[in-house]
C-alpha cells in the first residue's frame, strides 16, 4: 500500500469516526495525516471542523487559518473560521470571515446564513433580512437548476429507451 492509499484510508476512517461521534479518534487519525503532510488542506479543514464540533474554538481557528495560509481563496475555510471566531466571541472577525467567504463564492448559501445569524445577534436586522433574502434566492435558483438538470437527464434517458426499443424491434 502506498502513502496515498494509506492517507485515503486514514481519512475515510477519520470521517467515519466523525459521523459516529467518536471525535477523539477522528482527531487522532487526522493528526496522523497532518504529521505526515502538514500542508494537507483537507485534513486540516476536517480536523478544524472536529475541533469546532468539540467546542475548541482556538484549535479550530488555528487549523482554518493554516488552510487559509495555504489557499487564501478557500471560501469554506473562511466560513468555518468565522464560525469558530463567533464561538470564541469575536463577532467582528467572524463577520470579516463570512464576508470574505461570500466574496470568494457569492453562491455560498451557508456563509450567508451564518452572516445573517450573526447580524441578527448584533441587532442589525436589516442586514440579516437581506442575507435571508439572498438565501431564499439561492435556494430557488438551486431548486430550478436541479429540476432543469433532472428534466434534461430524463429526456435523454427516454430518448435512449426509445432508441434501444427501436433497435430491439429490428
Amino acid at each position: 500500500m502506498n502513502n496515498k492509499d494509506n492517507r485515503d484510508d486514514l481519512f475515510a476512517d477519520a470521517m467515519s469516526n466523525l459521523m459516529s461521534e467518536n471525535l477523539g479518534m477522528s482527531i487522532d487519525l487526522l493528526n496522523k495525516i497532518i504529521d505526515e503532510n502538514p500542508d494537507d488542506r483537507l485534513a486540516l479543514l476536517a480536523r478544524g471542523s472536529v475541533y469546532l464540533k468539540r467546542g475548541k474554538a482556538g484549535s479550530s481557528i488555528s487549523d482554518f487559518s493554516q488552510v487559509i495560509e495555504l489557499d487564501a481563496n478557500d471560501s469554506k475555510a473562511h466560513h468555518l473560521r468565522g464560525l469558530a471566531r463567533e464561538m470564541a466571541g469575536d463577532s467582528d472577525e467572524a463577520l470579516k470571515d463570512f464576508n470574505r467567504a461570500i466574496e470568494i463564492n457569492p453562491d455560498y448559501g451557508a456563509a450567508y446564513y451564518s452572516r445573517a445569524t450573526l447580524f441578527a445577534r448584533m441587532g442589525q436586522e436589516d442586514s440579516a433580512a437581506e442575507d435571508m433574502q439572498m438565501i431564499a434566492h439561492l435556494t430557488n435558483h438551486n431548486i430550478e437548476h436541479y429540476a432543469n438538470e433532472n428534466n434534461v437527464w430524463r429526456s435523454r434517458h427516454l430518448q435512449m429507451e426509445h432508441l434501444m426499443g427501436s433497435d430491439m424491434a429490428r
